[in-house]
């Protein structure tokens, strides 16, 4: 028998870990770029010696600083709710989840705050070199933190490097080096941290653009318009191509996930990718009703995109959960049977052993290793249950790259125009940069939607369902500190926005 589970327990625990992390994507990306855009500016100023440059260093410093500060809570929360919310989880898979977050607390974080200390308050205190020096390791920092987040992410999007130990119930690290090194891993760090270089980006335009629009500090903010949409239209290309190797890897290690992210029911050869599209609500695995009321497609380009093959195979979800044997894909029903024999051989493979029945306990451990590769769907109560929401992840999927190939326009515009000095002459192109800036934020949200709901129904991909990571709690206890959190998390939002644009008003002129 499968244990029963509240869904309002794991409806209530996601939506308050969604909220979190959520919330905290929203201060995470500027800290990833703006600090290299700051260590960039800084290092014109060492080179040129410029009063300028060190004016704009310190302006962008400062409102670095106040969203480092204001991120940071958001983070700890996150972390402190996989022993709370995710306690089944820490369990399950600590030994090797915990790890990388462990060395981004030790290493990387302590490195990047200790050297923010010099960065922020070191100005005449230790030397140039010294001081820039310092605002480069808290860039790097800033990144490496992430790095080991992300490996942690990735590792669920793509478990390896581990085993299941039958007699502790728990999966546990065999190789660190497979685990930090995952292709999705390494696909899934360099698309992020990607975003975030674009996000920061975005902000130096926009904030050079608001400036220039209310004719403040005109020199300061034509030269960050330069380096900002320079920093932006490198970094946007390099998400662009960074996107294509996600979604390969997407491709080959969650092809349900690839299936929602384009609306695609049936397999097809020389599949095409959706460029837009309204889906039928009413469309469900299985039926025949049509899956767009229209859209826009691209010939070959999913099966380029997925398998770098024009003519190559797509499954599709109907293939994915009822399988096609033509194309020796096995459905979901087959891997839930098998995922059940490894959960009960499991069970009486404990029993034996705590009883001494050694025959007995060798026979269940043999069943065990048979099916265990499919243990995670034996909890699962039907086929249709692989399936994440088409429809939140296939819109989300297409609002990210729709805006991913919009600010690469915008870069290649904002950066002709300030070099030529004409930037001014185009106040309704200022007034389309200003009103970009959120459009990152909205792009990072949305790939962040498709990472983590096109991943469902798994908290681990194919080995642990969601319903069965949770905390045993109340579910009133979540729902209550949910709402908390809503107003806690959107209090700092509040206040890091006011913070800003008070710094912003300020300006460069008013740094000292």
């Amino acid at each position: 028998m499968i244990e029963p589970v509240s869904p309002e327990l794991v409806d209530w625990s996601r939506a308050q870990f969604a909220l979190t992390a959520l919330y905290h994507f929203l201060f995470v990306p500027l800290t990833l770029g703006l600090s290299f855009l700051v260590a960039i500016m800084e290092t014109i100023y060492v080179k040129t010696g410029s009063e300028v440059w060190k004016k704009a260093t310190k302006f962008w410093m400062t409102l670095f600083a106040i969203n480092f500060a204001i991120g940071i809570a958001t983070g700890l929360i996150m972390e402190f709710e996989f022993g709370t919310n995710w306690s089944n989880y820490s369990w399950i898979v600590g030994d090797i989840f915990g790890a990388p977050l462990a060395i981004e607390g030790i290493l990387a974080f302590f490195m990047e705050s200790t050297f923010f200390a010099v960065m922020f308050f070191g100005w005449n205190k230790v030397s140039k070199n010294m001081h820039l020096l310092s605002t480069w390791l808290v860039a790097v920092g800033s990144n490496l933190s992430a790095l080991w987040i992300l490996v942690a992410n990735g590792w669920m999007q793509f478990p390896t490097g581990m085993y299941f130990n039958p007699d502790t119930a728990r999966h546990e690290m065999m190789n660190f080096w497979d685990v930090l090194l995952s292709p999705v891993a390494v696909a899934k760090f360099l698309h992020t941290v990607g975003s975030g270089y674009v996000i920061s980006a975005l902000f130096v335009i926009g904030v050079s653009a608001w400036l220039l629009l209310k004719g403040k500090d005109i020199v300061i903010a034509r030269r960050s318009m330069v380096v900002g949409a320079s920093f932006g239209l490198i970094t946007s290309l390099f998400l662009i191509l960074s996107g294509d190797e996600s979604a390969y890897q997407v491709a080959q290690k969650q092809p349900v996930k690839l299936a929602a992210m384009e609306g695609l029911y049936d397999g097809e050869k020389r599949a095409g990718i959706v460029m837009a599209g309204i889906l039928n609500p009413e469309k469900v695995p299985g039926d025949d009703r049509p899956t767009f009321l229209w859209d826009i497609e691209i010939p070959y380009a999913l099966s380029l995109l997925g398998y770098h093959a024009p003519d190559a195979f797509v499954p599709g979800l109907n293939d994915l959960i009822y399988g096609n044997e033509k194309h020796g894909i096995i459905g979901a029903q087959v891997r839930i049977d098998e995922g059940r024999k490894a959960r009960d051989a499991l069970a009486e493979y404990k029993r034996a052993k705590a009883t001494g029945e050694e025959a007995t306990m060798q026979k269940a451990l043999a069943t065990f290793e048979q099916y265990k590769h499919n243990l995670g769907y034996g909890y699962l109560d039907k086929p249709e249950a692989i399936s994440p929401p088409v429809g939140l992840t296939f819109y989300s999927f297409h609002i990210m790259v729709g805006l991913g190939t919009y600010f690469v326009a915008l870069f290649l515009v904002v950066l002709y125009l300030a070099m030529t000095n004409e930037i001014m002459h185009y106040r309704k192109m200022l007034w389309l940069t200003l009103w970009s800036l959120p459009l990152g934020y909205v792009a990072a949200e949305a790939g962040w939607i498709v990472a983590e709901v096109g991943r469902q129904p798994w908290a681990i991909q194919d080995l642990l369902p969601t319903m069965k990571a949770t905390s045993t709690i109340e579910s009133g206890m979540v729902m209550t500190t949910f709402w908390l959190f809503a107003v806690l998390f959107t209090t700092l939002l509040i206040a890091e926005i006011k913070i800003m644009t008070k710094q912003i008003a300020i300006g460069p002129e008013g740094e000292n």
